[in-house]
């Protein structure tokens, strides 16, 4: 059973937003915007915030900058990850991933599937690591923002949680570059 083990220090994480639309400006970034209330409220620092278009070059071009910033722990992009012509977030996120986080997929389908039933198959949420930082992928509807975070990255994001969590793993994600 996981909880939060109150005897450890929490470790805040530094978090990328990345807001995927055509049409949404900041101001209109409800998804977003959830996203980084629970992310400061949880005690995280927002370490960037950006709005692209749904370009999968654009996408995959702002994820490999972002990993490649030593002040960017982790991403987590809202938005194209549904299953129309223009969602091409999920394969942008494939084209950086050195990893992916198949269970995440699952995990979050199982929470949907709990919020919006038989729906829940129109996402393709995903989630993989590159370059030491973890990236998320998200739908752009607020309440798969909250669900995500509430139910799994809440969890896995915070160094307190057991039995194991991402961030203990984060000294490890590139042991495979150092020199034996």
């Amino acid at each position: 059973m996981s909880r939060i083990d109150e005897t450890k220090e929490f470790i805040p994480v530094r978090i990328a937003i990345l807001t995927v639309s055509d049409t949404r400006s900041l101001a209109e970034d409800k998804s977003g915007d959830t996203l980084v209330q629970r992310l400061t409220d949880a005690g995280h620092k927002l370490a960037a915030r950006e709005i692209v278009k749904d370009e999968r070059d654009v996408i995959s071009a702002k994820l490999r900058e972002w990993v490649a910033d030593p002040a960017i722990d982790v991403v987590i992009s809202t938005g194209g990850t549904g299953l129309t012509g223009r969602d091409v977030t999920v394969e942008a996120h494939r084209d950086v991933y050195e990893k992916e986080i198949d269970a995440f997929g699952t995990v979050f389908t199982i929470v949907s599937m709990q919020k919006i039933g038989t729906s829940a198959v129109q996402s393709r949420a995903t989630g993989g690591v590159a370059g030491g930082t973890y990236l998320f992928a998200l739908p752009g509807s607020s309440g798969a923002c909250k669900d995500a975070w509430d139910e799994i990255l809440a969890y896995q994001l915070d160094y307190r949680h057991r039995p194991c969590n991402f961030v203990e793993i984060f000294p490890r994600l590139e042991e495979h570059k150092r020199r034996k």
